[in-house]
Order: structure tokens, then sequence, then C-alpha cells
């Protein structure tokens, strides 16, 4: 027997020599082009193991591996196109040791590359419940916050990633090298001859399409669940085509379709709380003077607390676990929104919304771009302008997310951050716990009102982040292990409740209002195209002479601004267009939401409008009651279509005429 097996593998590897040399200078080419194909493949087939309950529920099933081979043949004619290109340079008996040095070299960059990018995902899936996409090209920006958050809540994944990623590659390297070293360069001549053949092929392998336009991942979006069609294509072309709409973001909403300005302009500008405003500018076109429901012979001091991650799934009342019983406490003593949902998934998505008004876009947030680094309008700017003393404070490092560099060049004068802790009671991977936080916003509150200044502070809170960190001895635990999300954000509430008691035994109290609002949930996961259940989060406005009140129509982040600034007595110019809801408590309400690349408008009655980058449109109806969204098989009416587009183009036109602000 055992002579036998040796003379198959001798058979079997003069195949392959044979084989290696009839390719000739190709044959390094070829070698690379089929392993990632069959990394590609193999990732794919244990990730849909993994999430098999999700893919048997969705049309591509089973055609996700022949859909996805054609996404990996993408890849696989990308990773080979340099070397293709300089094979009739090299591929030859003259410099054909440096050839299989070179491509192997090569070979071996790219599928570390290529495994390092599978072999992650898994981690991403958890996290995000998608494959890595721009968010993991964002965060390689913050490498403390990240490896500390991978060490605290991810070590034994990381650590088995990294021994698969370097082992495989090492096998790799050695089936090359074995493959390689008796391979022969064949004819030059019939390289050449074939060299404008294998070009083509290539090129048709990485185009994939016959279309105007290449291969993008919304081509291969068949399905309404976002993870489902994540898996269908690879990490590697999933960062690499995210990399390329960051240089090209600017322009990101054309793929919805083309509107007009003026047609935009007019379609926002018909909203019934502002139908009747007055739009004179012609560098702002959304810039009106908001006149407030309440007239104060002094206006309110400003205080808006921002819930990293407090998403409704958290909030008992709002169909989610029971595990703030703090802030529901809380809910019938200010303006409780039942319906509110945020416009995004990321902490800086919410903070454009909640500070700025500023609508979602399929782009990076605005706290994140350059041109709003400076003259972009934001509540610290419009109360600056007002004699208010403004600031920011956080947890961690301000830096993060651009944070720092967005609000001091848009009218914020402090920024308090980790730093500014004296012996904090509590560190952990994204900064100091919420009580020091609280601790920190109380002492600089009190200090602030007993110079009669008025004022304003933005506080954000950490402790509700992977690896879920927080202080012991705090909470009666809702799970047993510590480390979880509903414990920190059962901690999160606790320490939201003490701030609040403690404002209300304050001088402060009395003369200001305060906001209590979620960024968006924690994690956004689901089959759903766009999971809407994930958007929505709890908003509580309070303190000062404000009485009990429920808001029950939808509502956006974007509606808070407007509505804060009214409340408080303050008159001013400026290019928000979200609701006052103390002037407009009646009128239908709408939610807006960006998730990916897709782009969600739902009106008062649940109507949901979809728009989706290269694709038609979706119509269909959520329900709270279920968090489904029932997509109908007509497109949606013109008129919802018309409202939809107008509001997802608008942010970027703006963002790039810089007309978001107000004159100088």
């Amino acid at each position: 027997m055992g002579s036998f097996d040796s003379s198959r593998n001798t058979s079997n590897s003069a195949g392959v020599n044979r084989w290696l040399n009839w390719a000739g200078a190709y044959s390094p080419i070829v070698i690379l082009f089929i392993s990632i194909l069959v990394i590609g493949g193999l990732s794919r087939m244990l990730l849909v193991a993994w999430q098999l309950d999700r893919v048997i529920e969705t049309p591509v099933w089973p055609s996700i591996f022949i859909v996805g081979l054609r996404v990996d043949l993408i890849m696989a004619g990308m990773a080979v196109a340099p070397l293709v290109l300089l094979l009739p340079l090299l591929g030859h008996r003259f410099s054909w040791s440096f050839w299989k040095r070179l491509t192997g070299l090569w070979s071996l960059v790219v599928v570390f590359a290529f495994l390092f990018m599978e072999l992650a995902t898994p981690t991403f899936i958890n996290e995000y419940d998608t494959r890595p996409n721009r968010l993991f090209i964002e965060y390689l920006s913050y490498p403390k916050e990240v490896f500390s958050m991978l060490w605290e809540g991810y070590l034994p994944s990381v650590i088995l990633g990294l021994i698969l990623c370097f082992s495989v590659t090492y096998l790799f390297a050695r089936f090359f090298r074995a493959s390689m070293r008796n391979a022969k360069p064949g004819s030059y001549r019939k390289a050449i001859l074939v060299w404008p053949i294998v070009v083509i092929a290539v090129f048709i392998s990485i185009r994939s399409t016959t279309g105007h336009r290449p291969a993008n991942p919304a081509m291969f979006a068949l399905t309404s669940d976002a993870l489902v069609n994540s898996l269908i294509i690879n990490s590697t072309w999933s960062v690499a085509f995210a990399i390329y709409n960051l240089k090209h973001e600017d322009t990101a909403t054309d793929s919805y379709g083309e509107m007009a300005l003026a047609d935009i302009v007019n379609e926002v500008r018909s909203e019934p709380w502002l139908r009747n405003e007055a739009f004179n500018s012609q560098q702002f076109p959304t810039l009106h003077q908001q006149r407030p429901a309440k007239e104060r012979t002094r206006p309110l001091n400003l205080v808006i607390v921002l819930e990293e991650s407090l998403g409704a799934t958290f909030v008992e009342s709002l169909g989610g676990a029971p595990v703030t019983p703090r802030l529901e406490a809380l809910k019938d003593s200010g303006w409780w929104f039942d319906n509110l949902y945020a416009t995004g998934t990321r902490s800086v998505r919410g903070i454009e919304a909640v500070v700025s008004g500023f609508l979602p876009s399929p782009a990076r947030s605005v706290v994140k771009l350059s041109l709003s680094q400076s003259g972009f309008f934001t509540l610290g700017s419009l109360l600056k302008s007002k004699g208010y003393d403004t600031g920011f404070i956080y947890g961690g490092q301000a830096h993060f997310d651009n944070m720092r560099s967005f609000f001091t060049g848009n009218g914020f004068d402090q920024i308090i951050d980790q730093q500014n802790y004296t012996n904090p009671a509590f560190t952990g991977s994204w900064g100091v716990s919420d009580e020091d936080l609280f601790a920190k916003a109380h002492e600089d509150i009190s200090k602030l009102h007993n110079t009669g200044k008025p004022f304003f502070r933005l506080v954000f809170s950490s402790s509700n982040h992977t690896p879920f960190e927080y202080p012991d001895n705090r909470i009666e635990r809702y799970d047993e292990e510590k480390n979880t999300v509903y414990n920190a954000v059962k901690y999160a509430d606790y320490a939201l409740g003490e701030f609040i008691d403690t404002a209300r035994k304050s001088d402060y109290w009395k003369d200001t209002l305060f906001l209590v609002v979620a960024d968006h949930d924690a994690r956004v996961w689901g089959d759903e195209l766009v999971p809407i259940k994930n958007f929505q989060i709890p908003g509580l406005i309070l303190g000062a002479d404000i009485e009990g009140r429920h808001i029950k129509t939808i509502a956006s982040q974007v509606d808070l601004a407007p509505t804060l600034l009214s409340l408080m007595g303050v008159a001013g110019e400026h290019p928000m267009i979200g609701r006052d809801f103390a002037k407009f408590p009646d009128e239908p309400g709408r939610a807006i939401m960006q998730f990916n690349d897709y782009y969600a408008w739902m009106d008062s009655e649940f109507k949901v409008t979809v728009l989706r980058p290269e694709n038609s449109p979706l119509s269909g109806v959520y329900s709270p009651e279920t968090g489904n969204t029932d997509y109908r098989s007509d497109a949606p009416k013109q008129a919802d279509l018309k409202k939809a587009l107008a509001h997802a183009i608008l942010p970027l036109k703006l963002y790039r005429d810089q007309a978001y602000g107000v004159p100088n």
C-alpha cells in the first residue's frame, strides 16, 4: 500500500509539473488566481454554515456560492493584474529566477492579506452583523481604542485568527516554492501571443459585467438581509470598495437618483413646520428664523446627555429589556418620546443629528469630513453667538472620531476629556466610567451656574461600549456574567439616574433644560434590509419648568435641536430643517434613517421607502409590534419617492457647497 501511495504521489507531482511547464511564465499567476478562489470559496462555505439559519430564509440559497464565485473572480483578477502587466517584461528565461521570486513575494502578501480579512470577518460580524466595510477602515485611525477593545473583548478570537493566518500563509509559501522549484519559463513567443487574451480575460474577471458601470456590492445585494448580502461578496473586496467610495463620497448620493437642487429645496421646505417660513439666503438654502414657542426673560441653559448605544431595545416601555429602571422612572417627569428614531448606527451620526440637526447621508458623518471642520452650524455656534459658554465633556479621548476638531472649529469653547480627570474611580478601554463623567459634568455645570453666565454642555457617555467594562458593586446584574451589554446598559442607567438626582437637588436645575437621548442602538442586527427596530431610541427632555408629556408621533433625532431652542426661549437664525415639537406638536411625523448604503424614509403611517444605490427603490410597511418591514412588489408612490430622494440628496449638496451655516 505504501508503495502504491508513493507511486500515486509521484504521478500527481509529475502531472502538476507538466501542467506548470505548459503554463510557462503564467504558472505563478495561475497558482495565485486559483488560491484566491479556493480561500474565498472555503471561507464563504464556513460563514454560510455558521449563519445557515439566516441564509436559508433568503432566495439566494443555495445559489449564494455561484454568485459568490463571481465576486471571488473579481478579487482574483485584481490580485493577478499587476503580474499580468509585468509578464512581457520579466516572463522570459533571462529573468526567470527574478520572476519567480517577485511573483512568490507578491503572492505571499496577497494571500496573507486576503486570509487576514476573511479570518477577521467572524469577529466583525459579531459586532456589526456584516462583513468588514467602511467601519473597518475608519477604526484603523484609532489603534489605541481598537487594540484595547480587541484585547479585552476578543482576545481568544484575535489570537486564533492570527495563528491561522500565519499558519495557512506558511503552508501556501511552501506549496508555492515546491510548485515553482522545477517550473520552466516555456516559450516566450507563445506567452506574448496569448498575452492579449489573458489581459482581456483578467479585465472581464475584474469588471464582471457588460454594463456601463463595473461590478459593485449593490449588484450582489440580492436579499432583504444585509448580512446575507455581505456573505455573497468577500471581505477584501468589501473594504477595497469602501476605500474607493471614501474618495468619491461627496457624490455618494448620485447612485440613488438625480434631482435638481431647486426641486430638492422646495420639497424639503414644504414640510408643515417649514412651509410658512421665509428663506431669503441664496448661499444657505435652508436658513430661516426660528421663534421660540415660549418667550423667556432669560433663556434656559442647556445640557445634552448623549448616551452611548442606548437603543429602545434596552427600554422596557419601548419594547426592550428591563435594564433601564432609572430612565424609565423619569419618563413622566418630562417630554418622553415614544417613537423617536436615530438617523444612523454610529456615534458621529448621532452627534451630527442632535447637535447640528443635519440629515444623514451615505458618506461619512460631517464630524469627520474636511469641509465641515469650521463654519458648519451647531448648537454650540448658535448659543455661543448668544453669549453662552459652550463645551463638550467626554470620558474618553476627544480626538476619537475627530470630535475634538469638529467641536472646537464649530462653536465649542471648552473640551473636557480623559486627560482632564484626576484619580477617576474607574477607567476602562474607552475612558473613565460614566460616574466619573457625570461627577465632572456636575462640577463644571455648578461652577458655570455660579458665574451667572448661560451655558451649554454636551455630555457624551462611553461605558456602554464593547468590551462593556464598568465598576463593581454598583448594580444588581441582569446577566450572571459581568461584562455583557445588558449589564453595561444597566450600569449606564444607574450612573445617569444618580446624575439626574444630583442635578435636581442643585441650584442650576431650575434654570437648565436637559435632553437625555441615545446616539444609536448598541448593535444593529437582523435580517432586515434596514433594521428599523434597531433605529428606535429613547429620548427625554426635562428640567426647569418642563411638565410631563408623551410625544407619540414619529420623531427623528434631527427634530430635537429645534425643539430644545424653542423650549429654552432662544430665537435665532439657523439652517436646521427639523420639527419644533413645542410649536408643531400634532403634525404628521417622519423618521430618516441611513444604514450602510441604504436610505430609509418612514412616514407617520409607518410606510417605508428605501433607496438603494444602483437599484430600484423599495416600498413597504413597518410594524412596530413585530419589528419587521413588509416590503411590497409595487414601487413606492411618486410623492413618497420624491420626498425621500430630496432628503437623501440634500445633505451632501449642502456639505459640498458649504451651505449649512449662518452668515458671518
